[in-house]
Order: C-alpha cells, then structure tokens, then sequence
C-alpha cells in the first residue's frame, strides 16, 4: 500500500497536543504524545523536562515511524485502517491496537500484525467493506477506552478523538 504515514502523523499530532503532565495520566509526562520514558529510550539517557519539551520533529517522526507506524505494519494495510491502527496504537500500544485488530477478523490476538492478520482483514473489508470496518475497528477502541478506569478524566477527549480519527480514516478510505 502508498504509505500515508506523514498525514497520519499530523492528524495523530493534532489529537496528541502539546507538553502534558496530568496527575492522573498514567504515561506521565509527554510532549506531543511522547512519553518521557519512549523519549529516554530514543537518546539512550533519561530525558530532562526540557529536552522533552524540545524533542526535534526528526525525532518525533523517527519514534512515530520505527515504534507506532511499523509495528502496525500501517504501510499494508487499506487506506483508513491504516490511520485507525497508527493512532490506536500510539495511544494505547502497539500490541494492543494490533490484537484488537486481530480479535475484530478473527485471527489469534498475539499482538503482531502478519500475514494471516492481513489475509483475515481482507477478507473481513471484502464482507463487511472498508468503510464498515474502519467503523467497526473504531467502535472497537471506543469500547476498550470507555472501560478504562481514567474514561471519567479523559473521556470526552478521547471520544472526541476517536471520532475524529473516524472520520479522517474514512476520507483516506474514499480517496
């Protein structure tokens, strides 16, 4: 597939927003969604307060790409699903936005996109089609946000998001 990393990446830029630290986050400390401890792990030392609030976009789209984008296996997947899984993933894990990706067609959940993943998510856009899946992925992920015990802090902003998500993967899938 054409990869459409880059509009993916500003669109999840977008819901990431700036420097947050809230209490109640359990990622703590983030710039532009990325958490101190992925931004320590990227230089190979712990990340001060102002090196994060500085994280260069190189950097940004270097631990975007490498630890969201390519673990997803975005670049094989349908236009849309492929934004769907990125900003899942970014902002609940890889491995989570990939199982439940895997429970949706059917596959086991192992938490890594391969082949018998992309074959099931054929077959699953060829019955259900691309804009039904996008849909269905979606609804899936609200669900798991709308369980976690931070849904009261953070729920209307990730609702939000989701929904905006939606409809941006919905316009990839149209083009």
């Amino acid at each position: 597939m054409k990869s459409n990393f880059k509009p993916s990446l500003r669109t999840t830029l977008k819901e990431e927003g700036g420097w947050a630290n809230h209490p109640r986050d359990p990622g703590g400390a983030t710039m532009k969604g990325v958490t101190r401890l992925t931004y320590s792990r990227f230089l190979g030392h712990w990340a001060t307060d102002t090196e994060l609030r500085n994280i260069p976009d190189i950097h940004l789209e270097a631990i975007y790409k490498r630890g969201y984008w390519d673990l997803a296996r975005a670049d094989d997947l349908p236009n849309g699903m492929d934004l769907s899984v990125f900003d899942f993933a970014v902002n609940s894990g890889p491995g989570r936005a990939a199982q439940y990706l895997q429970r949706m067609v059917g596959v086991p959940a192992d938490g890594w996109v391969g082949p018998k993943t992309l074959t099931a998510l054929d077959l699953y856009v060829t019955k259900h089609g691309l804009a039904g899946t996008i849909k269905d992925y979606n609804n899936r992920r609200l669900g798991f946000l709308k369980h976690l015990k931070t849904w009261p802090v953070f729920g209307r902003g990730w609702g939000g998001r989701v929904a905006r998500v939606t409809n941006e993967a919905l316009q990839l899938a149209a083009e």
